[in-house]
């Protein structure tokens, strides 16, 4: 398996409140991981950083996860850890009152990938079937277009798309997207931050994925294409490709 780790502040945003990584336990099944501290409020760049440290801790630790329903455990109950600490934070500190971050979360095996997500933030599918979002938008913009009162089309310039509905650590309690996919061999994984998916087409996800670059090389294009057409917003993504060639990265 293959996999690479970036993130960019983008041409716009002097602090970059995204955070993000791959991490490998002792069985050599990969977590990989995108958090988007929340624009607009205090301390984004907090609640990123520590859902991306608490995480990384809690993974190394982890073993004999052979399953998709003991990989779904793991998730959501680690998830839910790290909402109550974000949460509990917000509040003891008066700094980071009203933080929180989006998540998306993967766990990655030679036979299935199990997804966590909350927000925004977003993961495709690239496999022999085509190209596939696996994650729905927890977005005001998304629930306009999922109940038919705008289209695809009006979504993407809409004057209220960064409003998140749903978000990790601004309350007590949160509901976690978690869903279970095959993953094979020459599959490939993107999970990113919406300043790439907000910028970058499905079509052009596609073209840099497919291309026989490394995978330094695919994930750099998609910063510098982000970065190409504004590059308002932070900019973050994790590539897994499930492969038996050599190890591009972590």
């Amino acid at each position: 398996m293959n996999s690479i780790f970036k993130t960019d502040p983008g041409r716009v945003r002097i602090l970059n409140e995204d955070d993000g990584g791959i991490f490998i336990n002792g069985d050599g099944h990969r977590l990989a991981v995108v958090a988007d501290g929340m624009g607009g409020h205090r301390a984004g760049d907090v609640a990123s950083k520590m859902t991306i440290d608490f995480l990384q801790s809690a993974w190394a630790e982890s073993n004999n996860i052979t399953s998709a329903g003991q990989a779904e455990e793991w998730l959501r109950l680690n998830i839910y850890e790290v909402n109550k600490k974000l949460f509990i934070h917000s509040i003891e500190n008066l700094e980071c009152e009203g933080m929180g971050t989006t998540i998306i979360a993967a766990i990655c095996t030679d036979q299935f990938v199990t997804l966590a997500h909350i927000g925004d933030s977003r993961c495709y599918l690239l496999n022999e079937s085509g190209y596939k979002q696996l994650t729905e938008d927890h977005s005001l913009v998304y629930e306009l277009v999922r109940t038919g009162q705008i289209s695809k089309e009006d979504a993407e310039n809409h004057p209220r798309k960064n409003v998140i509905l749903r978000a990790l650590g601004t309350e007590q309690n949160v509901e976690i997207d978690i869903i279970t996919v095959i993953f094979e061999e020459g599959d490939f994984l993107l999970l990113c931050s919406d300043g790439l998916s907000n910028k970058v087409s499905e079509n052009e996800m596609v073209e840099i994925l497919s291309n026989n670059a490394e995978l330094e090389v695919r994930a750099e294009e998609f910063i510098q294409l982000a970065n190409q057409y504004g590059g308002e917003d932070n900019i973050t993504l994790c590539i897994v490709e499930h492969s038996t060639s050599k190890e591009s990265g972590k």
